[in-house]
């Protein structure tokens, strides 16, 4: 197999979907990806991408997309859920995972994106939980504490309380009304 032009995220090498695709419509003439949008509700878009050729499946790939979970997402979910699938269509089939885990450029820059987003917001909810503890608010403590609706930010931050801050935490929670 030729080797497919890559984008470097994060010191990773990834092929992107339409340096696939090129590499199938050359290789391949008379192939057809077809693609379904299985379901669209409440903002979670998922796709299913079949690979035909000689008229025989040879290959699916699935993706989902949530509304508003990126940027681009916020308009453009539903286009990225079908991109996405081709792509892991196209990797089920070994066109554009030569060396590298099956997964999109776009769905790499995500989940990099979402992980950087998780990290500095729980950074920010821990300074200031540990800001409020730090000056005996425990009705601010307890107001950031239950304002924050992410698992894994809250799981965050509770192990990075010193032991002595989670007591106070803990405290100020059970004395708390909600």
């Amino acid at each position: 197999m030729e080797r497919l032009k890559t984008v470097d995220i994060k010191g990773k090498q990834y092929v992107e979907v339409n340096e696939r695709i090129r590499y199938l419509r050359e290789n391949y003439p008379d192939a057809s990806l077809i693609s379904e949008m299985v379901s669209n509700d409440n903002g979670v878009c998922v796709f299913k991408t079949t690979l035909i050729i000689e008229d025989k499946a040879r290959a699916t790939g699935w993706a989902y997309e949530k509304e508003g979970s990126t940027f681009i997402n916020k308009t453009s979910y539903i286009e990225n859920a079908e991109t996405s699938s081709w792509g892991r269509c196209l990797a089920n089939f070994n066109i554009g995972n030569q060396d590298a885990p099956i997964a999109s450029a776009l769905e790499v820059q995500n989940a990099i994106a979402q992980q950087e987003q998780i990290e500095t917001k729980t950074g920010q909810y821990l300074a200031q939980i540990s800001e409020c503890i730090g000056e005996s608010d425990a009705a601010g403590a307890v107001e950031l504490w239950r304002e924050m609706k992410d698992k894994t930010i809250s799981d965050g931050v509770w192990k990075s309380l010193t032991s002595q801050e989670k007591v106070y935490l803990k405290d100020a929670l059970n004395n708390t009304p909600v």
